[in-house]
C-alpha cells in the first residue's frame, strides 16, 4: 500500500476514489509545525537557525499519517502546488523522519493543479523529490516575517503605547492607504468649465460635441478658468455658423483580457461581484477542493494560487469547443491566443485559474452550488472562454466642426459595435467610472455638411481628489509595484482591518487614526523599511532564492546586518521626540488650516492652550498644553470632521444637578467611549456611571435625558404570558431588554427610555431574543477576544477553549473586560473537571504573547490555508 498525503479532508476523500484501493490518502489539515511563539524562534547569531513546533491541532493528523506508513511502502507528498504547499511537504518530511518513521519508505512529491481523476493520476505516474529551492525561499520568507513582528513591534509598543504590531508588507500596504489618504485631504479642487453645444443636420439627426478651439487656440481641461471665460465662449459659438470641417474614421480591435491570475481574479470579484478578498479566495479554495455533482465529488476549477495566464492545449482545445458550439464559427479565432504575464516577479509559473472542465456550462453546475459559488464560478468560465474568443471590431468617429472663421472648433467623438466577438459574453470591470463619450452613436456626417445650431450649454466643473483604494485598486497597485505575492493580498488586507489600522466604508479603505499615527511613525524613524522599493526589491530576492540564483541565508544575513542596527538607533528615542515628530507630521491632518476661520490648535477649554498630539496608556489623543490646569481631551478626529460633535466635547461636561442628590451629573469620556455620571467617587464607592448608546450624540445628551439614563433599567410591566417582568436597561453591549434569565439587544432605532410594553414584547417574540453572542474584548495575555454567549446552563464567558459560566444573579449585561477576564483566570486555575478515573491535570494558563507583526500561517482548513499576512 502507499499512503498519499493532501491538505485536506473533503480532498481525501475523492482522491482517494480516484486512486483506488492500492492507496490511502490522508489529510494534514494544512500546517502542521511553525516556529515557536517566541524570541529566539530564529537566531541570527547562530546563522539564523530556526526552531519549529509541531501545533497541537496538527499532531492527531501526524500521528495518523505516522500510522499509516506502518504498511507502507511509498510516501507521495500531495499538498498544494506552491511555496507553501511545498513548505508543508517538507515539514512532514522533516518531522517523520526525525521519529524514525520513515525507514525503508520511498519519499516522493506529487503535485496537480486541479482535483480531476486525469490529473490525479497523471500527477502520481510522475513524482519529483522536494524542491529544495522553492523550500529555501519559504524559509527565508518565513524568518523575514518573524524577525520584523518580533522585533520591530516591541518597539511600536514602547515608543507608541496603543499601535498593536508592525509588518514587513502589511506596513507598506497601511503606508499605501495612509498616503492616498494625505492627498485626498492636501487636495484643493480648482474650477473649470466645459461648453457642449447640440447640432441637428438637414435630416433632423441630432448630436452634440464638445468645445475645443477658441479663438484660434486649443483649450486644454483647465482652459476655461471661470464663469466669465465660458460667457465668452458661448457668445463665440453662439455669433457663428458652423459646419462639418472634418471627419476620421477608423476601425479598431478590441482584444479580451487574459484569463484569470489570484490577484486579477479578486480584483474582478471585488467589481462585478461584490466579494472582499478573503471570501474570493474561501469560495475558490471550495470550487477547487470539488463539489458533489449528482454523487461524485469534482474540482470544478483548476488551482487558485497563480500568477500565470498560460492555459493548457486540453484547455485551449476545451474553450474552442465551447465558443464553437455556443456562439458560432464567427466567435472562434484562427488559432489559439496566448499571452504574456506583465506582473513583475511572476511565480508559480502554471496555469491561469480557470474551469476543470469548460463544457461544464454555468447553468449546469448552479442547482449544485450556493450562490456566491455559482457567481464566481460563472465569472470564472466566461473569463477562460472569452479570452479565446474573436476581438470586438469598433468603427471609431472623430468629426471637427468649425465656424467659418476656422478660429472656434468643436469636436463630436462616436462609435459604432461592428462585431462584439468577446463582448458578447464578458466585459472587464474599471476601478473608477470613466467617460463613456467614445461610445455615443453619431449620424452620418460628412466634410462640409452645413449644420444648425442648438442649445449651448455651459457647465461648471471641480477637478477631482484621487480616489481611495478599493480592495480591487490595492491589489492592482501591490502587484504593479511587486510587493507581496497575491497568495497573500487577502490575507494582508485582513489583517490591517482586524487590528484597526484601516476600515471599509463604501467598499473604500479608509485609514483609521491608529493606522496614520503608525505609518507615521514607521516613515520617519524606519523610512527605508516602509519604502515600496526596497520592499519589492526583497521579494526579488526571494524569487531569485526559488529560482536556485540566490543563497537565502545570505539574504536574511543583509537584512538583518542594516535592520538591526536601525532597531538598536532607536533605543535612545524619547516618547517626546516621538511626539513632537508625529504631532509635524500629522498635524495638517488633526488640526486643518481654514481660510477665515480660527486657529484649530486653539483650545477650546481654557483658550490660551495649544492642541497637540498626546500618548497615553490607551493610545494616542489630543490634549491641551496647560495640563494639568487644563484637562481637556478630545479622541484622535478632525474638529469639524466625522464624529467633530463630539470631539469638542472630548474633556467633560456638567449636565447640571440630579435634584434628587445634589449631586453633579457629568458627562465624560472614557477609554471605551462616553458616558454619564452622577457625582464622585466616595471612598470606596464607586460613582454610578451609564454608557452612551451608539448613535446617541454627546451634543443631544441634556440634564433630563442623563437623569433618566441614570435611572436604568426601567420597569416596563408584566409579559402576558410568563407574568414576568419586562425591564429596558443599557449594558457593556448596549440598550437592551430583559425578562426573566432571557436578553435582547434592542434595534439601532429604538430608544430605550421610551420603548413601551407591547414593543417589548413583541421585540422579545422575535427570534434571537436570547443572550447575543458578542465580544466583550481581547484578552490582555494573547489578544485573542473573549465572547459573551448563552448555553444550556446560562450565560457564560469564552476565551479560546476555556468557558466559564457567569455566577448566579450577574446580568450578563454588566459583564466587564476585567470582569471576563478574572473568570476566565478562575477556570484556568482550576483545571479542566477530571474524567472519570483520571485526575485532573493542571491547566496552563495563558501567557504574555510575543509580538507578531506578521500571523503565523493560518491552520489550513479545506476552505482557507494560506498565511494570515505577508
Amino acid at each position: 500500500m502507499d499512503v498519499v498525503v493532501v491538505e485536506s479532508p473533503a480532498k481525501a476523500k475523492t482522491i482517494n476514489k480516484y486512486l483506488g484501493d492500492g492507496y490511502k490518502v490522508v489529510a494534514s489539515y494544512g500546517h502542521v509545525r511553525d516556529l515557536v511563539p517566541k524570541n529566539g524562534a530564529v537566531d541570527p547569531d547562530s546563522d539564523f537557525a530556526m526552531t519549529w513546533e509541531v501545533e497541537d491541532r496538527a499532531e492527531k493528523a501526524v500521528s495518523a499519517i505516522a500510522g499509516e506508513l506502518k504498511k507502507a511502502k511509498r510516501l507521495f507528498l500531495a499538498t498544494d502546488p506552491d511555496r507553501e504547499g511545498e513548505a508543508i511537504s517538507w515539514h512532514l518530511a522533516e518531522i517523520l523522519k526525525e521519529r524514525k518513521k520513515l525507514e525503508g519508505i520511498e519519499v516522493r512529491r506529487v503535485v496537480f493543479r486541479e482535483i480531476t481523476k486525469s490529473a490525479v493520476l497523471d500527477a502520481i505516474a510522475k513524482p519529483r523529490d522536494i524542491n529544495r529551492e522553492l523550500v529555501d525561499a519559504y524559509l527565508a520568507r518565513r524568518a523575514l516575517d518573524y524577525l520584523v513582528g518580533f522585533t520591530l513591534s516591541p518597539v511600536l509598543w514602547r515608543k507608541l503605547p496603543g499601535a498593536k504590531s508592525a509588518g514587513r508588507v502589511q506596513s507598506v500596504a497601511l503606508r499605501l492607504i495612509c498616503e492616498r489618504e494625505a492627498e485626498i485631504e492636501a487636495f484643493k479642487p480648482e474650477e473649470y468649465w466645459s461648453v457642449t453645444t447640440d447640432f441637428t443636420t438637414a435630416e433632423g439627426a441630432k448630436f452634440s460635441a464638445d468645445l475645443t478651439h477658441l479663438g484660434g487656440e486649443k483649450l486644454g481641461k483647465m482652459g476655461l478658468k471661470d464663469q466669465a471665460s465660458a460667457e465668452r465662449a458661448v457668445a463665440a459659438i453662439r455669433a457663428g455658423t458652423f459646419e462639418v470641417a472634418e471627419v476620421e474614421r477608423k476601425t479598431v480591435r478590441r482584444f479580451p483580457p487574459a484569463p484569470f491570475t489570484t490577484s486579477t481574479l479578486q480584483q474582478e470579484a471585488s467589481r462585478k461581484l461584490g466579494l472582499g478578498a478573503s471570501r474570493t479566495m474561501r469560495l475558490a479554495q471550495q470550487l477547487y477542493e470539488g463539489v458533489s455533482l449528482g454523487g461524485d465529488t469534482v474540482g470544478l476549477i483548476s488551482y487558485m494560487r497563480t500568477d500565470s495566464v498560460n492555459l493548457s492545449q486540453e484547455a485551449l482545445a476545451g474553450a474552442r469547443k465551447v465558443i464553437q458550439r455556443e456562439f458560432g464559427d464567427r466567435y472562434l479565432p484562427k488559432e489559439p491566443r496566448s499571452f504574456k504575464n506583465q506582473a513583475k516577479n511572476a511565480q508559480e509559473a502554471h496555469e491561469a485559474i480557470r474551469p476543470t472542465d469548460l463544457g461544464r456550462l454555468p447553468a449546469d453546475v448552479a442547482p449544485y452550488l450556493e450562490d456566491d459559488q455559482r457567481r464566481l464560478y460563472e465569472l470564472i468560465w466566461k473569463r477562460a472562454v472569452a479570452c479565446q474568443m474573436e476581438a470586438a471590431q469598433l468603427d471609431q468617429t472623430g468629426v471637427d466642426i468649425a465656424d467659418a472663421s476656422g478660429r472656434t472648433i468643436l469636436r463630436a467623438t462616436g462609435s459604432v459595435m461592428l462585431f462584439d466577438g468577446f463582448l458578447k459574453l464578458y466585459q472587464e470591470g474599471k476601478d473608477d467610472d470613466a467617460d463613456d463619450e467614445a461610445n455615443r452613436r453619431l449620424p452620418q456626417l460628412s466634410t462640409g455638411q452645413p449644420l444648425t445650431q442648438g442649445e449651448i450649454k455651459p457647465e461648471q466643473h471641480f477637478t477631482q481628489p484621487p480616489p481611495r483604494y478599493s480592495e480591487a485598486s490595492l491589489v492592482k497597485r501591490l502587484e504593479e509595484l511587486g510587493i507581496g505575492r497575491p497568495s497573500t493580498y487577502a490575507s494582508i488586507l485582513q489583517v490591517l482591518q482586524d487590528r484597526d489600522y484601516v476600515r471599509l466604508e463604501r467598499r473604500r479603505f479608509v485609514p483609521e487614526d491608529r493606522g496614520r499615527i503608525v505609518t507615521a511613525f514607521l516613515s520617519n524613524f524606519f523610512q527605508r523599511y516602509v519604502e515600496y522599493g526596497f520592499t519589492a526589491d526583497l521579494e526579488g530576492k526571494l524569487d531569485e532564492v526559488a529560482e536556485g540564483d540566490l543563497d537565502w541565508k545570505q539574504v536574511l544575513r543583509d537584512f538583518w546586518r542594516d535592520f538591526s542596527a536601525a532597531i538598536g538607533d532607536t533605543s535612545d528615542l524619547g516618547i517626546k521626540e516621538v511626539i513632537e515628530t508625529l504631532d509635524q507630521d500629522l498635524g495638517q491632518h488633526f488640526f486643518p488650516e481654514t481660510e477665515g476661520g480660527p486657529d484649530s490648535r486653539i483650545c477650546p477649554s481654557c483658550s490660551g492652550g495649544r492642541l497637540g498630539l498626546k500618548l497615553g496608556k490607551f493610545g494616542a489623543f489630543i490634549g491641551c498644553s496647560n495640563y494639568p490646569e487644563c484637562k481637556y481631551t478630545r479622541r484622535l478626529v478632525v474638529e469639524g470632521g466625522q464624529d467633530g460633535d463630539t470631539a469638542a466635547e472630548g474633556g467633560e461636561r456638567e449636565l447640571g444637578k440630579d435634584p434628587a442628590t445634589g449631586k453633579a451629573v457629568t458627562l465624560k469620556r472614557g477609554p471605551y467611549g462616553q458616558y454619564v455620571q452622577l457625582g464622585e467617587a466616595e471612598g470606596k464607592v464607586k460613582p454610578k456611571r451609564v454608557s452612551l448608546p451608539r448613535g446617541l450624540s454627546a451634543a443631544d445628551v441634556t440634564l433630563e435625558r442623563g437623569l433618566a439614563m441614570l435611572a436604568l433599567p426601567r420597569e416596563l410591566g408584566k409579559h402576558p404570558e410568563s407574568g414576568e417582568m419586562i425591564t429596558a436597561g443599557i449594558g457593556r453591549f448596549g440598550p437592551y431588554l430583559k425578562v426573566g434569565a432571557r436578553f435582547k439587544s434592542l434595534p439601532r432605532d429604538e430608544d430605550v427610555l421610551t420603548v413601551g410594553i407591547n414593543r417589548a414584547v413583541d421585540l422579545l417574540s422575535q427570534e434571537g431574543a436570547g443572550t447575543p453572542a458578542v465580544e466583550v474584548g481581547k484578552h490582555p495575555a494573547d489578544g485573542k477576544p473573549i465572547t459573551l454567549k448563552k448555553g444550556r446552563f446560562g450565560p457564560y464567558v469564552q476565551h479560546g477553549s476555556v468557558r466559564s459560566t457567569l455566577k448566579r444573579g450577574t446580568e450578563p449585561s454588566s459583564i466587564t473586560l476585567d470582569d471576563a477576564v478574572a473568570l476566565i483566570a478562575e477556570k484556568v486555575a482550576k483545571g479542566p473537571a477530571p474524567k472519570k478515573g483520571r485526575a485532573a491535570k493542571p491547566a496552563r494558563a495563558p501567557t504574555e504573547k510575543k509580538p507578531t507583526a506578521e500571523k503565523k500561517p493560518a491552520k489550513r482548513a479545506s476552505a482557507s490555508k494560506k498565511p494570515a499576512a505577508d
